[in-house]
């Protein structure tokens, strides 16, 4: 390893969606750019990268995954996606390979992963809606990865915390969702350095 390289601190790589993205927020006020802010103020010697991309699924998350790990090398993956194939009404089986072969891929570039589970509203059945929230809690099971349950826990019944697309969390939820990684998330610190 070059020692340039080794001195640079060890990497958080977060791969999601607009939830991740920071979509409809001012530049720098999204719960990735928190997560830094409170790194920093912790003296964590971590740099998180941001690869997140609005409108992104699962599947094409796996397909941009393996480059994102070559150019980044992190040492812990935060992987939020799943929530787009939901509101396209996509195979949750589709999805969970999705998602386990990026957990697959990760550690195979030694990487660690935090996986971010999400919830959907009633209106796409019950037993869809279901099924969509058991296929974080099955993956992480299996692939015995840490898992935030609910990246909008506290806050996804409440309006007011929502963009006028009634979909995209306001600047003031942001650091309710940054809580929500946090408590898993800071367990983890340790090992990454």
């Amino acid at each position: 390893m070059p020692a340039a390289q080794a001195q640079q601190p060890p990497v958080i790589l977060v791969f999601g969606d607009s939830l991740s993205a920071g979509y409809g927020l001012p530049q720098g006020r999204g719960w990735v750019d928190l997560l830094q802010q409170r790194l920093d103020t912790d003296r964590q010697r971590l740099r998180v990268v941001n690869t997140s991309i609005s409108g992104e699924t699962t599947l094409g998350g796996r397909n941009r995954l393996p480059a994102v790990l070559t150019q980044h090398r992190p040492r812990l993956v935060i992987l939020q996606l799943g929530a787009n194939d939901a509101l396209r009404g996509q195979s949750l089986n589709g999805m969970r390979d999705n998602l386990e072969e990026m957990i697959r891929a990760s550690r195979e570039a030694k990487a660690e992963v935090l996986l971010v589970g999400m919830q959907i509203p009633p209106n796409y059945g019950q037993q869809y809606t279901q099924k969509f929230q058991a296929v974080f809690t099955e993956v992480a099971r299996r692939h015995k990865v840490a898992l935030v349950p609910f990246l909008l826990e506290g806050f996804a019944d409440q309006p007011r915390f929502f963009q006028p697309d009634g979909v995209h969390p306001t600047v003031q939820a942001q650091t309710m969702m940054l809580d929500n990684v946090w408590s898993v998330l800071s367990p983890l610190l340790p090992r990454l350095r």
